[in-house]
């Protein structure tokens, strides 16, 4: 039995909840230098099933995390490419009238113009999480299991709460599994702790609430199906404007021509998509009939279905196509849908999980909640997984620059700010792209229907927000927009855009997000304008002169522990008359850092235009990236006092 004695411990940062928006946080923080641990109450990682769309945004900041520009090493997407399937086109399929279905139209399966990687990808979540796994263990950190919080305090400290180096948080843990003789309980002071304990987490035995937000009473706004007592049972209570939804992975045998295209289906038996996977492996969401499902009482009794009946289902939606398997069912689950809410139904558990976003992000800055933990809906557009992440992405660099003194604590209250205007707009899109997606197809007897024409245009026209591309945040101490006109199609608020330069000193071509990893520095990119031109050379050098001073921002935000920031240079110079070392040493302090606007040396790439691309005055500007990739502020040269205010609205000094 275990004994009584309690053990007692420090960290920076506890994450509480091991899915996807829990391990990039880790992964992050631990690759920034942060002491942090993360927990879950399940005894083993995810093998099989759950979340598997990866959104083109996504694989731009795998890429990002962890890029060396001078070793030219690949980011984590190096392991997405070699392990994930792309999936580059979207068949769309609808009621025959001659019966059965029909091919209607073919189309690019991603609408997001500008991505580096214009498609989408498909892993299961057990493979995402274990790339994150595999970084984070370079650092020697771990996923700690079976552990469970069982109470948390925060200080009510006003000095205590605003001092980034203390340890507001008490958090009271339960080991699951110890040795003979070893205490069951820990306590952990944390200066911050983020709750990713949200349902696809599953940190919590019910799957259906965050422990976090119920122990602060953060509440969740929007829709949502009560299901009382029967939440924990195999039988669930339905309304009547639900579907349900039976959802297989599978290797499968058919003559379907698009099984290894995103479809989206609708026939006179009920919508199915059908989404490629890793290997040979598809993955269905047959939409089921009330026959199938319910019992007398009108309540979902998943023991008369299961995976042949799903199959069975699948057939008469795909009909003339048939469908089958010689091969072992990978996984299987249910889950019952409205327009909202969606209520997932996992291993003969009923956990809700509908359209809702939590009414604040935070307490005091010091508990954070992020992924599922915040925010729910459906999983037809491949959201929830990746803005999951995203989320995390958006805090960890934050935490990084408070921790390590860098940044005042008010940085944190950005993270809501961002994160839940976001999630407010996706669960506004959820909840059309729901509605189009389970209504039934338009036909002469149902004139209430859902066209093709009416699906299309939503698929197409909400392609920049599905796949990441389109997150706009808006102004805020972190985003100032005051200048845009000398960079007009760099956004700001919005992620740098992708674009091939040369880098001046060998002539080699180079993507500009690689340029810009996320390791929780700020990027400052200055565009110099054509520095073979002597007048143009003569005010670089000024700039540069302003920018070393010891009452600018670059000195009197930098750190002796590593500097915040990171100057690269991109000249409109060609590369025949370009000599990079006439640039002054600032805008060089690396070979790597002086860039070309101009093609490589045999025009096999797309190098070149990028003045044009990004809009860049061709007097020169000055444009701030933030650690994850979102443009923070630009300026012209003679504004550089705008930029010192920008920093200086968040940022400590030295």
């Amino acid at each position: 039995m275990p004994i009584s004695l309690t053990k007692e411990s420090d960290v920076d940062v506890l994450i509480i909840g091991a899915g996807p928006a829990g391990l990039m946080c880790a992964m992050a923080l631990s690759h920034a230098g942060v002491n942090v641990r993360i927990i879950d109450q399940r005894p083993a990682k995810v093998t099989a099933g759950q979340a598997d769309g990866i959104q083109p945004r996504i694989v731009e900041v795998f890429q990002d995390l962890g890029t060396s520009v001078v070793l030219q090493s690949y980011g984590l997407a190096d392991r997405l490419f070699k392990e994930a399937v792309q999936v580059h086109m979207a068949a769309f399929y609808n009621p025959s009238p001659h019966g059965g279905i029909e091919r209607t139209d073919r189309a690019a399966d991603v609408t997001a113009p500008t991505a580096r990687w214009p498609f989408e990808m498909a892993l299961h979540q057990g493979g995402i999480e274990q790339i994150f796994l595999d970084s984070m263990a370079s650092k020697g950190v771990h996923v700690e299991r079976p552990i469970m919080p069982t109470f948390i305090e925060l200080s009510q400290n006003e000095t205590e709460l605003r001092d980034p180096s203390s340890h507001p948080a008490k958090v009271v843990l339960k080991h699951l599994e110890v040795p003979e003789g070893k205490s069951d309980t820990e306590i952990v002071y944390a200066k911050f702790v983020v709750g990713c304990d949200g349902p696809r987490d599953n940190l919590v035995s019910s799957g259906a609430h965050s422990w976090i937000r119920k122990e602060f009473g953060i509440t969740m706004e929007g829709e949502q199906t009560d299901l009382g007592p029967k939440a924990s049972s195999d039988i669930a209570d339905i309304g009547k404007s639900d579907y349900i939804w039976g959802v297989l992975d599978l290797i499968p045998d058919t003559d379907f021509p698009d099984i290894r295209n995103r479809c989206a289906v609708h026939s006179h038996n009920g919508s199915c998509m059908i989404i490629p996977r890793e290997g040979d492996k598809v993955r269905l969401y047959i939409q089921l009939a009330d026959q199938d499902v319910l019992d007398s009482k009108g309540r979902v009794d998943k023991s008369k279905v299961g995976p042949e009946k799903i199959m069975e289902v699948a057939n008469k939606s795909l009909y003339p196509y048939v469908m089958s398997t010689s091969h072992p069912i990978d996984w299987w689950t249910l889950y019952i849908s409205t327009v909202s809410p969606f209520v997932v139904i996992q291993k003969l558990t009923c956990a809700i999980v509908g359209q809702r976003v939590a009414n604040k992000y935070s307490v005091h800055e010091r508990v954070l909640i992020a992924g599922d933990a915040c925010h729910t809906h459906s999983p037809k557009a491949g959201q929830g997984m990746n803005a999951s992440m995203n989320d995390t992405h958006n805090l960890a660099w934050k935490l990084a620059h408070v921790l390590r003194g860098w940044a005042d604590i008010s940085l944190l209250k950005t993270y809501e700010f961002e994160r839940r205007k976001y999630a407010q707009d996706l669960i506004s899109f959820d909840k059309r792209f729901a509605a189009l997606f389970s209504g039934k197809p338009r036909t002469e007897g149902s004139e209430d229907g859902v066209t093709h024409e009416e699906f299309m245009e939503a698929f197409q026209t909400f392609g920049l927000f599905t796949s990441g591309i389109g997150v706009h945040y808006q102004p805020s101490t972190i985003v100032n927009p005051k200048h845009q006109s000398v960079a007009s199609n760099l956004l700001i608020g919005q992620r740098m855009l992708p674009h091939v330069f040369v880098r001046a000193a060998d002539c080699q071509p180079m993507e500009m997000q690689d340029l810009l990893p996320a390791d929780a520095r700020f990027k400052v990119v200055v565009f110099t304008g054509d520095t073979t031109d002597q007048v143009q050379l003569k005010k670089v050098r000024a700039l540069a002169e302003e920018m070393d001073k010891p009452e600018g921002f670059l000195k009197r935000f930098g750190k002796s522990n590593g500097s915040a920031f990171d100057v690269i240079s991109v000249s409109s110079a060609k590369k025949k008359y370009s000599n990079y070392t006439d640039a002054p040493p600032l805008f060089r302090s690396h070979w790597s850092k002086f860039l070309l606007d101009d093609q490589d040396m045999y025009k096999r790439t797309s190098a070149g235009g990028g003045y044009e691309a990004y809009g860049i005055d061709p007097h020169g500007a000055i444009v701030i990236v933030r650690p994850d990739g979102y443009i923070g502020m630009v300026a012209p040269f003679d504004h550089l006092l705008d930029i010192d205010n920008y920093f200086a609205s968040f940022m400590v000094p030295a």
